[in-house]
């Protein structure tokens, strides 16, 4: 854990409750990000990450320092906005490859190349929505999320073996959709050449 991180938890267990802004101000934009991948709406995740962190506030004297304060920050986003799910009657839908973004093509090869690597981020977010819920989180968590097993095994309460034996699984059951969604065009584009 950062030195920085426990110098304000310190001071806000010792009653400087004005310390604790710097630490919103630090992991804002993380837990907003995960709430806005999992929730797909802006103001949930907007009133998720304010719930994030009035409960880590609440809860600061219970954080060990086991983990990084970032990781068990992330863990009470992401069971927060797990929660809003659930009350919402919704299921966790993997967040998108690309994200938000906005491309300029100077040429019309850019703009082939550039509609081409769209088509396959859309195939592999299509493939990962195609997964079990479990599957598909610990996919998102580890390649879109760049969380380490460590961190994922903390964020959803199992041991670091189980994410790296799920993680291989859930490699090997994507491979087997990617590749059932991808042969059929290959074989078709194959055919007519």
């Amino acid at each position: 854990m950062s030195q920085q991180d426990q110098h304000y938890i310190d001071q806000v267990i010792n009653g400087d409750t004005k310390a604790f802004s710097v630490l919103v101000d630090r992991y804002k934009h993380m837990v907003y990000t995960l709430a806005i991948k999992i929730l797909k709406n802006k103001e949930e995740a907007e009133e998720v990450s304010q719930d994030v962190f009035v409960k880590a506030y609440r809860a600061l004297q219970t954080f060990k320092g086991d983990s990084k304060f970032s990781t068990w920050l992330y863990k009470i986003a992401y069971y927060r906005s797990l929660d809003e799910l659930k009350k919402q009657k919704r299921s966790l839908n993997t967040s998108s490859i690309d994200g938000e973004k906005e491309y300029h093509l100077p040429s019309i090869e850019s703009g082939l190349d550039q509609l081409e690597i769209n088509e396959r981020k859309q195939t592999i977010k299509n493939a990962i929505d195609a997964l079990p819920e479990d599957d598909a989180v610990v996919i998102t968590l580890h390649y879109f999320e760049e969380l380490s097993l460590k961190e994922i095994a903390e964020v959803m309460n199992l041991e670091a073996n189980t994410v790296k034996v799920r993680l291989f699984r859930s490699r090997k059951r994507l491979a087997v959709i990617l590749q059932d969604k991808l042969e059929p065009e290959i074989l078709g584009n194959y055919g007519r050449k």
